[in-house]
């Protein structure tokens, strides 16, 4: 059935106009709907026409189940249910064996596609009970992701059985797909952005900007209801973390060349945190937004007496021994921790460097240029402050450079002045210069098993970038990992194993690798169009989540500087 805004309409509404939740079913046509379609501008326009006829109850379940989310991007809940659990309750609703929902998994490759499969089967008739609607699935699965203790596995898997033998085969497509957090429909944030826009006859511009300060889609639609004054009044919240800028990689001499004036910062080897303050309640969140106050209280500590305002800062935790910077794995060991912490805080001190302040005393400050947020931020803080080199002579910014390598770190940052905080952008207003080969940050969706001695772990891995809300295919990386490393990985992939072909597997997108290469190509192999020559594993960036891989558009962009950066040299 094609979703229109007819049916919509339908049923939302019932004859005597009272108003009820929109239907997961209706839900799910829209998404088959979405699937179905690859212009961007149609899905804009697809979106745009079901968002008006939501309630305010609904409009941030459709919005965030749309972009294949469950929690506000701010919010560190997670679902707690992988594969495993999921094939289990798949099986008992569907009257069969988990090793028979694994086999039929590996043979469609896609979870959602094989429950539906499975769900459409003579024995499911018997197990329909009452129509799911849209909200009722959200609150069943904020249930789900609350349970807790030592029987809470077994209390998530009677939950998803109940949800699962209540659904039809297309809503446990999508059902499915919602509770791996892999929708699969291809819907980006922009997309979003502007079907918002559209729906509500709003700047999108607003919208972008209430995106920013809020990281939760959901809830910026609901107040596009309202009207653009609704977003005008939006403020970044203390202790609901917003996503971090980003850098791309750019030279000293484009950017002075550019911009005259630059600022120049040390680039350090640790793991980026964002602290919020209020009185002498602090919270310290990690790159992906997870709170890792019980793991860094000593970080915590120095924070807290750096400063008597209440503030959200941007920053660097870096390790230190022995008066030097330690190795980023270090510094995310600790990150990891979750027992013993004072023995480790004991082996390696952890130091904060802040670099930037987004929120002070109930102003917001990321629409302010980087000169004056450096301002306040000074006025404010008065201890672990990034030094800041500003000039528009290369030769300055190029000893500034070599400083930070003689001191152990990575490189430098290059910063425009007059440029505001955009949390979550990878634009042009921060630039990272660091002398190592390139490297990209990539999802890892597929691998090989290993031979020989390593024939028990996986030995190579398929690794992608994103596109409009789909994971691309960009390289195979098997070399740079130490058995200690295939080990680590194996145990952390074993139990996402989505599907498996021969020596072949594929994996539910959670890991992130840091991969090294010589050069990009162009490349009919890969569904992108470009692979990397001689990649090689860095490092697993767990700090980071698959939002946060490099883009189909930035391996672009860097191909095009790599090809520019020829010409020149052949000059």
């Amino acid at each position: 059935m094609i979703h229109t805004e007819q049916n919509v309409n339908a049923c939302a509404w019932t004859t005597s106009q009272k108003r009820y939740f929109m239907l997961f079913m209706e839900f799910t046509r829209a998404c088959e709907q979405l699937e179905g379609t690859s212009g961007r501008l149609d899905m804009i326009d697809i979106i745009s026409r079901v968002l008006p006829t939501l309630s305010p109850e609904e409009l941030p379940v459709f919005v965030r189940f749309v972009m294949g989310r469950i929690f506000p991007d701010w919010s560190s809940k997670k679902l707690g249910i992988g594969p495993n659990l999921l094939y289990e309750a798949i099986g008992y609703v569907a009257g069969m064996k988990k090793e028979q929902v694994i086999e039929k998994i590996n043979t469609t490759g896609d979870a959602g596609r094989a429950v539906e499969d499975l769900l459409s089967s003579k024995s499911q008739t018997t197990f329909f009970h009452e129509e799911l609607d849209l909200v009722r699935v959200y609150t069943e699965l904020i249930a789900i992701a609350e349970l807790e203790g030592k029987k809470s596995q077994r209390a998530k898997l009677l939950a998803v059985r109940r949800l699962l033998g209540n659904a039809h085969p297309l809503e446990g497509r999508y059902l499915a797909r919602i509770m791996l957090e892999e929708l699969r429909i291809g819907v980006g944030e922009g997309s979003v952005r502007d079907a918002i826009a559209k729906a509500f006859n709003v700047d999108s511009a607003l919208v972008e900007h209430a995106m920013q300060a809020l990281n939760d889609a959901g809830e910026v639609a609901r107040l596009a209801k309202l009207g653009p004054d609704a977003l005008r009044n939006v403020h970044i919240t203390l202790f609901h973390p917003v996503r971090m800028m980003l850098a791309q990689q750019g030279t000293i001499q484009d950017m002075i060349n550019e911009h005259g004036q630059i600022a120049a910062e040390f680039k350090y080897d640790g793991s980026r945190f964002q602290f919020h303050k209020k009185g002498n309640w602090a919270r310290l969140y990690s790159r992906r937004l997870e709170d890792v106050t019980a793991a860094l209280s000593d970080v915590i500590e120095k924070l807290i007496s750096s400063t008597g305002h209440d503030v959200i800062l941007d920053g660097e935790v870096i390790a230190i021994k022995d008066n030097k910077p330690m190795p980023f794995q270090s510094v995310l060991r600790r990150f990891r921790r979750r027992h013993d912490i004072a023995e480790a805080q004991d082996a390696i001190e952890m130091v904060p460097i802040i670099f930037d302040i987004l929120y002070l005393d109930g102003e917001t400050l990321i629409d302010l240029p980087l000169e004056k947020r450096r301002h306040h931020l000074e006025s404010t803080v008065n201890r672990y402050i990034a030094p800041q080199v500003v000039s528009s002579d290369p030769l300055e910014i190029e000893r500034t450079y070599k400083a930070a390598l003689d001191a152990g770190h990575e490189g430098i940052m290059i910063k425009v002045l007059s440029s505001p905080y955009s949390p979550g952008q990878r634009g042009k207003n921060w630039i990272k210069i660091k002398p190592e080969v390139d490297t990209l940050d990539l999802a890892v969706i597929g691998g090989e098993w290993g031979e020989g001695k390593r024939a028990h772990v996986f030995g190579s891995f398929l690794v992608a970038c994103q596109d409009q809300g789909k994971l691309i295919p960009l390289s195979r990386v098997a070399t740079g990992f130490s058995d200690e490393q295939l080990v680590e990985v194996y145990e952390l992939l074993k139990d996402r194993v989505m599907k498996k072909n021969g020596k072949e597997v594929s994996f539910e997108p959670d890991l992130v690798f840091e991969v090294g290469y010589s050069e990009l190509q162009v490349s009919p192999t890969y569904k992108g169009g470009f692979a990397l020559r001689f990649p090689r594993f860095v490092r697993i960036r767990d700090d980071k989540a698959i939002a946060d891989i490099e883009t189909l558009d930035g391996v672009r962009q860097r191909y095009e500087r790599q090809a520019k950066s020829a010409q020149a040299y052949q000059k």
